[in-house]
């Protein structure tokens, strides 16, 4: 092999990133090596995202930027894998010839094999059923948490959603791999794990739902923290609440996605629910586990969303209180069902809509975050601040990124912090004992 060492450039969600952990560990134990740098890599693997119009023209302006860095050395590969390539495939090289792979969501982790073969011209491969991941342990930036991956693909259909058309139907991994991965991963120094899926909640395996699944890996693991994503609001059922708030391994975390306040905006999103569903689903949850974080997703500008319908939605944001919120702009995919809807909303509009939901959410965040002051939460050290290296970091049961004074030997431990300060984005506080 000409090419040894490598970079990957991940776009998009914890499941890309859980992705590119997979792919670099089957790159690894084909004798690659990753590079520090660019400068230092001989390929470069663009991990792309779909899901809206801006993460590809993210991509597109990367792959710009990479154009010279491709000329300066004959050796030099790129390959643009993931949901991009998955969607797009061959379209991709009109805008970017340089490239010399375009690998789909499956085909991706294929990768060695097609730099082995060394076949002339790009090779273009967007099959699906060709994952070929085994029991393999992802490679992964922090020692002390990890993302598992307990299925592929999607099943719902959501009418502005890409994903089921880039990742494939819906497939869950049988619970005893899963199991076995988190074992190792524990044996590895791992404390706290993210099991992950598009819609985790209809994980089934012989019989046994996603309820069963928290409780196995609960009782038959000796890992310290679970936490999951994401959760789709019709499938979200009262026994997978009961192992939330009863199991003490579970953390007091949930990210539902809403999309919208307004119920016909629902239906016409094809997400199958109402909002007093959503709304009676919290009201469980805080019942349950009254410290709960709840985190969402919200689209403004879906095709003929109202005024009225958008204030709906920032109802919603208020009477709800989330902890914080994924916000964004409608943008068409083509491909999906949305895509022949008129989008009859302007531009400006959307991005007035956006705006003001955002200030809302921010404000809701500071006020969600002044409720722990004096709090102490058990929080897992997983570094240093990126602005002082002096400053320890971790996040609480809520998932929420906590600052504070002390040791660096603290790092990859459990510490009971009590919370001093907070704004919308962070907590500060003070260590008062290692757990």
């Amino acid at each position: 092999m000409s090419v040894r060492s490598y970079k990957i450039l991940t776009f998009g969600c914890q499941m890309n990133l859980a992705d590119s952990g997979s792919l670099a560990t089957i790159l690894n134990s084909y004798g690659y090596y990753p590079a520090q740098t660019e400068e230092e890599a001989e390929l470069l693997i663009l991990n792309t995202c779909s899901v809206r119009e801006r993460a590809e023209e993210r991509v597109f302006g990367r792959l710009g930027e990479l154009s010279a860095w491709k000329k300066a050395a004959s050796t030099r590969k790129i390959a643009v894998v993931g949901c991009m390539a998955q969607r797009l495939g061959p379209r991709i090289l009109e805008r970017a010839p340089q490239i010399d792979l375009v690998l789909g969501t499956d085909r991706m982790f294929e990768l060695p094999a097609y730099l082995a073969n060394g076949s002339s011209g790009v090779n273009i491969h967007t099959e699906f059923g060709h994952e070929q991941l085994g029991d393999l342990l992802p490679a992964r930036d922090n020692p002390y948490t990890a993302f598992v991956t307990i299925s592929r693909g999607c099943g719902n259909y959501c009418t502005y959603c890409i994903v089921p058309y880039v990742r494939g139907e819906e497939r869950s991994y049988p619970s005893i791999r899963i199991i076995g991965q988190i074992k190792a991963l524990v044996d590895d120094g791992v404390l706290e794990i993210m099991l992950l899926g598009q819609n985790v909640n209809s994980y089934r395996d012989n019989g046994h739902d996603f309820a069963d699944l928290l409780r196995r890996i609960a009782s038959e693991t000796e890992i310290r923290r679970i936490r999951f994503m994401t959760s789709h609001p019709k499938d979200l059922s009262d026994r997978l609440i009961d192992v939330i708030a009863s199991e003490p391994k579970m953390m007091a975390h949930l990210h539902l996605p809403l999309q919208s306040g307004s119920d016909r905006i629902l239906e016409r999103m094809g997400r199958g629910y109402s909002y007093g569903h959503y709304r009676r689903l919290v009201d469980k949850l805080k019942t349950a586990l009254p410290d709960i974080s709840l985190t969402t997703d919200l689209i403004v500008g879906f095709p003929s969303e109202t005024e009225a319908e958008y204030e709906m939605t920032l109802a919603a944001v208020e009477e709800i209180s989330f902890d914080s919120a994924f916000m964004f702009r409608y943008s068409p995919r083509e491909g999906t069902t949305a895509a022949q809807f008129e989008d009859d909303v302007p531009e400006a509009e959307k991005i007035r809509r956006l705006t003001k939901l955002i200030s809302l959410q921010k404000k809701v965040s500071f006020e969600r975050n002044q409720r722990e002051l004096g709090q102490i939460r058990a929080v897992l050290v997983d570094g240093v601040s990126r602005r002082d290296k002096n400053v320890l970091k971790g996040k609480t049961e809520g998932n929420k990124t906590i600052l504070f004074e002390g040791a660096v030997s603290d790092i990859g431990s459990i510490c009971r912090v009590q919370i001093t300060a907070a704004d919308s984005w962070t907590l500060h506080g003070e260590v008062i004992e290692k757990c």
